[in-house]
């Protein structure tokens, strides 16, 4: 048994995704953002840095896990799933894996910032961000080009990557022009084990760019940032 201790995030979708692959039998744990539960001492014993997602592993002398590719990779290796086992192929995907990781995740969540919570609106700031994660997005269209999935077959890449590139639109990145990204991304919508991912651990609201639910949203979020 796993328990994920978990919001509804693209971060945190990524475990919950993978968690449904891979047919583990897990108990989900919310964390309230809001509340700053995750930087509460018992939270903080799980994972150091205050963070969402993290898994604890009951079958493994209650082993925890926290960071999102960390998790992605010991469950694709508890399972035999999801990752090769070729020296080749394990490193293309881990290759895609820490771009998701050092690139997609940072620039999106940086224009998410920028964008949507500073009140004060900084031009710079949102178009160096916004630009980041559009060159990005045409990174991996190139790649998708000749490959199916990000590292050919299905993988950990390809789940760590889309609960990032289908927020695009809270982001405010484009991704008008790019086929095989489009392509990609329904493909990916459409595998069940990631329509019930993102239900957990609830189904996030569909935020307009403009209409209250995304300002609440938003001012939340603010709250978070200045903690």
């Amino acid at each position: 048994m796993i328990t994920l201790y978990t919001a509804p995030t693209p971060n945190g979708h990524k475990a919950s995704i993978m968690l449904e692959e891979v047919g583990l039998e897990y108990k989900v744990r919310a964390i309230n953002l809001l509340g700053n539960e995750q930087k509460e001492d018992w939270f903080l014993e799980i994972n150091p840095n205050g963070r969402i997602p993290a898994i604890v592993d009951h079958d493994n002398d209650d082993f925890a896990v926290f960071e999102s590719g960390a998790i992605l990779i010991y469950l694709a290796e508890k399972t035999g799933k999801l990752l090769p086992t070729d020296v080749k192929g394990r490193s293309r995907v881990i290759q895609w894996l820490m771009f998701q990781m050092a690139g997609v995740g940072p620039m999106m969540g940086q224009a998410n910032v920028f964008f949507r919570y500073f009140p004060e609106k900084l031009p710079a700031a949102i178009q160096r961000y916004q630009n980041e994660s559009r060159r990005l997005f045409e990174v991996l269209d190139r790649q998708l080009a000749t490959h199916e999935y990000i590292a050919g077959d299905y993988s950990i890449a390809d789940i760590a990557t889309w609960p990032w590139v289908r927020t695009h639109k809270w982001s405010g990145v484009s991704i008008d022009g790019l086929e095989h990204l489009q392509r990609w991304l329904g493909q990916m919508a459409a595998k069940p084990a990631c329509q019930r991912g993102i239900e957990v651990p609830f189904r996030m609201p569909d935020l307009g760019d403009n209409d209250e639910a995304a300002e609440t949203f938003a001012k939340g979020a603010r709250n978070i940032l200045q903690e």
